[in-house]
């Protein structure tokens, strides 16, 4: 099968300049907000500046603790975020944040929903805030995630939380990318609870029960003791957390188990773990490159592959071989 070839992707320009790469990781790594922003913005963006940047910034990298936070929809991942934030500050450490919001069917920039409820971020030159739009991608993070956690670990913050967009249980690609996976739950969410059994709980470092003031959350917290029962080997090592993020209860029991689980994986190489990531991004690209090569070839461009697997003279996974090969 041959499909179009599709004309090479150009990286928008710089919107910085390139002889200047060296200064702005300089002044970024004094604290300088305005740069960590532009450094932000580029990597976002994959512009021109972006792998001059990232080469500057490699010296620079594995400093930083990367703990994701996901779950359902109506958990109340951005109110827990902003308390383990405000705890985490009370202890003198510098956090980045990368909120991951819907992306807007129009612009397809991000919804800012979950950002204006960290409130614990404003004023402070000590946390640096960045929404990121998931752009459709069904995992929950985009691409970009990974290099905006390359800008915070360069710019010398103590740790990168991360809280993806919250769309259920596809929203897996956490686990490819931060250090520590923290799955959130809350009373009433049921049916999420028994999907997230083969999805979120598979990824999971931590469970959080949160809203843990409402009626039900200890139910909550057995149910998820229960679901922990179907992976027997790891389930005794697990922490089942409760939360209430609105009047802190069991925030700083959350954060004193996330430092105690980060000094186990801080103990790890620093390049294995930034490698994990890099992983996460080849496979990304790779099927990214997949779909844009068959929506080059058209509506019908697989249609003699699907007519073989069809008749059965092809299976589906030949079929997929022959356009990674085409």
């Amino acid at each position: 099968m041959t499909t179009a070839k599709s004309a090479p992707s150009v990286a928008p320009p710089a919107r910085i300049d390139l002889n200047d790469v060296a200064g702005l990781i300089a002044r970024m790594r004094s604290g300088e907000r305005r740069a960590i922003s532009s450094v932000i913005t580029e990597l976002e963006r994959l512009s021109e500046a972006a792998p001059h940047l990232l080469q500057s910034l490699q010296p620079h990298l594995g400093h930083a603790l990367v703990v994701g936070f996901t779950g359902p929809p109506g958990a109340g991942k951005s109110t827990l975020v902003n308390a383990v934030i405000d705890n985490l500050r009370k202890s003198g450490r510098t956090v980045g944040v990368i909120a991951v919001d819907p992306s807007s069917p129009i612009s397809g920039g991000a919804i800012l929903g979950d950002r204006i409820r960290m409130t614990a971020a404003l004023d402070d030159d000590g946390v640096f805030v960045r929404s990121l739009a998931s752009r459709g991608y069904l995992g929950g993070l985009s691409p970009a995630a990974v290099r905006i956690i390359d800008a915070l670990d360069g710019a010398g913050f103590d740790i990168v939380l991360l809280e993806t967009v919250g769309t259920g249980q596809n929203e897996i690609d956490v686990a490819e990318v931060a250090d520590i996976r923290i799955v959130i739950s809350a009373p009433g969410l049921g049916d999420d609870i028994q999907a997230m059994k083969s999805g979120l709980l598979e990824i999971a470092d931590i469970l959080v029960v949160n809203k843990g003031d409402r009626p039900g959350a200890e139910q909550t917290m057995q149910q998820l003791i229960g679901a922990l029962s179907i992976r027997a080997t790891v389930a005794d090592k697990i922490p089942v957390l409760k939360t209430s993020a609105l009047n802190g209860e069991g925030v700083a029991k959350l954060v004193t188990t996330i430092d105690e689980i980060g000094h186990r994986v801080t103990l790890d190489d620093a390049k294995s773990r930034r490698r994990r990531r890099a992983r996460y991004l080849i496979a990304r690209a790779a099927s990214d490159l997949v779909a844009t090569r068959i929506k080059a070839g058209g509506s019908g461009a697989l249609d003699p592959l699907a007519d073989a697997v069809l008749s059965g003279t092809m299976t589906p996974d030949a079929a997929a071989r022959r356009v990674l090969e085409s």
